[in-house]
Formats: C-alpha cells, structure tokens, sequence
C-alpha cells in the first residue's frame, strides 16, 4: 500500500471520529479513537511511538514521540487547538526527518468542518 493510499484511508477514518466527537476534546481522546479506527481497518498502527534523535554516533532517547504512525509510513500529528501554526509543522516535519518518512498528515480536530484542519506534509519526493 503506497503512503498516499494509506492517508486516504486515515482521513476517511479521522472523519468518521470528528463526526462522531465534534470539536472541543483533548488530543488524547482524539488520538485514542483514531488509534482504534485505524486499527479496525485492519492497518499496522503503533501509538506514541518513541523516535530516537542521532547526532553523530550517539542515539538520544530525548522523548520524542510520534501519535501514531500507519504501516510504519506515514506519521500522523495530531491536535486539538484554536488554529495550527508553524511550529506544529515543524513538530511534523521533525518526526518524518528522524524516521526517514516521506508523508505526514497534521490533523486539527478543534475545527468545525475537519477537511479545513488537515494539512498533508510532505518530506522528500513521493
């Protein structure tokens, strides 16, 4: 399954949870329901998944964490606030960087109408 085959499986699945939730909840929550969906699909999905930081030959176990990652490809970020800024795209493009993964999905779910909280990020060619 190519990364843009499964982010159109994700988005259907992050609809589905914003309908069901609206706007308003923490990340947690959205995360936890995500997680379940995308399980439910029958995808390979690992939740806070740790990612190392190198710097030269030394491996930092510094906490950083994915929310999820799909068929170890494709890194979702998710959020809950007012408006996404640039420092949220740049968490994104952080965890891509580290794993080497070429496609990320930053997903507002304080929004009214989810389509407008979806930003897809690309590293790399796809």
């Amino acid at each position: 399954m190519t990364e843009n085959q499964i982010a159109n499986k994700i988005i259907g699945c992050a609809l589905e949870v914003h309908k069901a939730l609206g706007p308003g909840l923490l990340e947690s929550a959205y995360q936890e329901c995500l997680f379940y969906k995308l399980m439910k699909e029958g995808l390979a999905v690992a939740k806070q998944k740790p990612m190392p930081l190198i710097f030269e030959e030394v491996q930092l176990e510094i906490g950083y964490r994915i929310d999820i990652l799909v068929e170890n490809k494709v890194v979702i970020e998710i959020k809950s606030v007012e408006a996404l800024n640039d420092v949220h795209l740049a968490q994104t493009l952080t965890y891509m960087k580290l794993g080497g993964f070429k496609l990320g999905l930053l997903i507002n779910f304080n929004v009214s109408l989810l389509k407008q909280g979806i930003k897809r990020v690309i590293n790399g060619e796809l």
